[in-house]
């Protein structure tokens, strides 16, 4: 599941770029790569991911720096996580009913790669007998940012019990009694075959299963993706797959695993995962930290300075800087809610938008005139395109570009510059083996993103 938001990570995780599609790992990969090649071995068929559509050029991109082939699902809107786990099964029981299927969120962090294969080994034996298992992690220390699952009295395998209870976040006193008293992390990640799954949806939330068996039918094949019928997906009811399934059916059954894992929700929680120098701080980007301890510091545009402080997180980005206790990291969340009942575009838009072809970012925006930095991708081609209202100056300051005016194809290099007014009916491809980077300025009475009539579209937006 690859379509959630992350508020929480705010403002470097927004709704136009979340956080499983960034590079917070060490090792450069985004958490959907990290997951997508954590099952890209023997033991596992060819995933499914279930996505927004608005992500599917960014998942499909990811994939192929990996090399990992997958099944691109795309969820016209969010519906929580029991709509894409009835999807998931479906598809899943077209090629094997009795198969085991692992369900993973894309935005988890695994530190034991071999303790979580023996994990998912042991919960798959008994998914394919029947029931539907979770990996329950032995807590470390008692997490308010968490679910917690308390075991039940049979004993389904070594380690494995049935479940007596799902409870939500607790405060930190009842965290600390229930790790006592032997509880669970939620990880929120489940092992069962499609057969079975599908037969509890419709026993305890049949509205979910017929609106995604209506979606799956009349889905459509649209370049490498399939796209669920929008009417029939939107009909499904809002819930997850906790409510709808897991804290009702009598097949439920938790595995106590510990293999490092963590939902990096929070900036506290990425900074805990996260290689600390002598300090106790991640510094990340062009930070300087004096007299500074167990802080989070993290810099995508300006040098960031931190002065005597501790326990903080400081995340500076083009257009927005976040300063917080790490106790209150969790809170961003609220934060975040709040700009965006504020209207204020910071709160889920990026000034980097990423598109199929590469990116744009503003750079200054006023009346009757707005100006980008873009970038074109080897081989990205935007749409044959014009405008009502702008016209647009294209000055190329890095690699070769193809430009498309009306009838006219001309190459422009580093330094020249093309004119496109108003009406003309034009083109951009990059033609060359480098990045094409250019700079676009915007001209007219109105520079909206939707003064845009694509005639013709290799991405099919038009």
């Amino acid at each position: 599941m690859a379509g959630g938001a992350g508020s929480r990570l705010w403002p470097v995780s927004r709704d136009s770029m979340p956080k499983q599609f960034i590079p917070l790992l060490d090792d450069g990969h985004s958490a959907f790569q990290a997951t997508m090649l954590r099952v890209s071995g023997a033991d596992f068929d060819r995933p499914i991911v279930i996505t927004n559509n608005d992500f599917r050029f960014i998942a499909a991109e990811q994939l192929a720096v990996i090399g990992c082939d997958a099944e691109i699902v795309l969820e016209p809107q969010r519906r929580d996580s029991a709509a894409a786990v009835a999807v998931g099964a479906l598809l899943a029981e077209r090629r094997s009913a009795g198969g085991a299927c692992l369900l993973l969120a894309s935005d988890h962090v695994i530190g034991d790669e071999a303790g979580f294969g023996v994990a998912v080994r042991k919960v798959a034996g008994m998914a394919s007998s029947g029931r539907i298992m979770t990996l329950g992690i032995t807590p470390d220390h008692p997490s308010t940012a968490y679910g917690y699952i308390q075991p039940g009295d049979i004993e389904l395998d070594i380690g494995a019990h049935s479940i007596a209870r799902f409870v939500e976040k607790p405060d930190r006193k009842t965290a600390e009694t229930y790790i006592t008293e032997g509880y669970l992390w939620n990880s929120g990640n489940f092992a069962f075959s499609a057969e079975t799954m599908v037969g509890e949806l419709q026993s305890y939330a049949p509205e979910v299963l017929e609106s995604a068996r209506r979606a799956v039918e009349k889905a459509v094949r649209d370049l490498d993706f399939i796209r669920l019928d929008e009417a029939a997906f939107a009909s499904s009811p809002t819930i997850s797959i906790d409510y709808a399934v897991m804290e009702r059916t009598k097949l439920g059954g938790v595995l106590a695993a510990e293999f490092g894992w963590s939902d990096i929700g929070s900036w506290d929680s990425l900074h805990a995962v996260k290689n600390r120098d002598a300090n106790g701080n991640r510094l990340e980007g062009d930070v300087v930290a004096i007299d500074t301890h167990d802080s989070f510091v993290r810099s995508e545009e300006a040098l960031t300075a931190v002065v005597g402080l501790d326990g903080v997180v400081v995340v500076t980005t083009h257009d927005a800087v976040l300063v917080s206790s790490m106790k209150a990291a969790p809170k961003v969340k609220t934060l975040v809610a709040e700009l965006k009942k504020a209207g204020r575009r910071e709160a889920g838009e990026h000034l980097r938008i990423h598109r199929p072809w590469g990116w744009y970012q503003r750079i200054d925006i006023g009346d009757r005139f707005q100006v980008k930095h873009i970038c074109v991708k080897p081989g990205g081609r935007l749409s044959l395109q014009r405008h009502h209202h702008r016209a647009e100056h294209w000055v190329v300051v890095h690699g070769t570009a193809e430009v498309t005016i009306d009838e006219a194809v001309q190459f422009y290099h580093e330094n020249e510059a093309a004119y496109l007014p108003i009406g003309c009916v034009h083109r951009l491809h990059n033609p060359g083996k480098i990045d094409l980077k250019l700079i676009e300025v915007q001209v007219g009475s109105y520079t909206g993103e939707d003064d845009i009539v694509r005639i013709e579209d290799v991405y099919a937006r038009s």
